[in-house]
């Protein structure tokens, strides 16, 4: 019988190479992504990144085609796409919504294409499935250090950009009256959504790294009203949704000889789980302030 006591201490996980660099570049993608996810919900842009994590998908196929390393690919790509949204997007949230549409669209006709000449052109035939749906035990080590940097500066990023996004979040026109100049926040602010979408897509996933990007941010949003206490909650959701689904794709060998499950399936699996349960938590919540009042 499976005994997760037993095997959580076992050689084979922790002395695994590919658990390391999984557990590495998993971790910090899930910390970047929940931190810039915070930002996004408050700015209501979730579209946004969900249209860069699905464009950098060109990216990531276009790596494989031309001997790239994945993380090039994916940044490379999502990034271009946010500077194009937001040279011609703009402040109301509908026509930013059309503008990341159409960026989405050509994105993935671009996709379809990079992805029809690798499995043509290359040896690549599992192209599709690592590029849509993730390769975390496939990732190079040789990735790791240079994932770890890119996180960091997205974290910077961060806290250069905190206090005037939030101020920007709250009311464009005050902040522009203040004297921040919101076009350009508003580009450093998408640039560093791309780096944590591409980070989360060569992980879990071009497809599902929206999960990763949105529901941690909106789960401790609903357990917290101030930004700042919301990003650590999101930050503990999002690392052990990701550590967690990384342990029970490892482990699901044991279950199904031969066929492990997928671990993007688990880490969005989890996160669903902890969107409900914050909707539970939330609604005890108010019925007992009622019941008090």
């Amino acid at each position: 019988m499976f005994s997760p006591a037993k095997f959580i201490t076992a050689a084979g996980f922790f002395h695994n190479s590919a658990v390391h660099v999984a557990l590495a570049i998993g971790g910090s993608a899930a910390v970047v992504s929940a931190i810039v996810g915070v930002f996004t919900v408050l700015r209501a842009q979730s579209f946004a990144g969900h249209a860069l994590a699905d464009i950098s998908s060109a990216g990531g196929s276009a790596a494989l085609l031309f001997g790239l390393p994945p993380l090039v690919g994916f940044l490379a790509m999502a990034m271009l796409a946010a500077s194009g949204m937001e040279v011609v997007g703009s402040r109301q949230i509908r026509e930013r919504d059309l503008v990341s549409g159409v960026v989405l669209g050509a994105g993935l006709g671009v996709t379809a294409l990079f992805l029809y000449l690798d499995v043509s052109m290359t040896t690549a035939s599992n192209a599709a499935n690592m590029v849509m749906f993730g390769s975390m035990f496939t990732m190079a080590p040789e990735t790791m250090i240079p994932a770890l940097w890119v996180a960091v500066l997205a974290l910077a990023m961060c806290v250069l950009l905190y206090r005037p996004l939030l101020l920007i979040a709250i009311d464009p026109d005050i902040a522009a009256i203040r004297g921040l100049n919101v076009r350009l926040i508003g580009l450093l602010y998408l640039l560093t959504l791309s780096i944590a979408v591409a980070l989360s897509a060569m992980t879990i996933g071009a497809i599902l790294s929206t999960a990763l990007l949105i529901g941690p941010a909106a789960t401790a949003i609903r357990w917290s009203r101030r930004p700042g206490s919301a990003m650590v909650i999101a930050s503990v959701i999002a690392i052990s949704a990701t550590w967690g689904g990384i342990f029970l794709a490892y482990a699901s060998f044991y279950w199904t000889p031969n066929h492990g499950w997928p671990v993007s399936f688990f880490i969005v699996a989890i996160i669903f789980l902890a969107y409900l349960a914050s909707g539970r938590t939330t609604a005890l919540a108010r019925l007992r302030r009622a019941m008090a009042g």
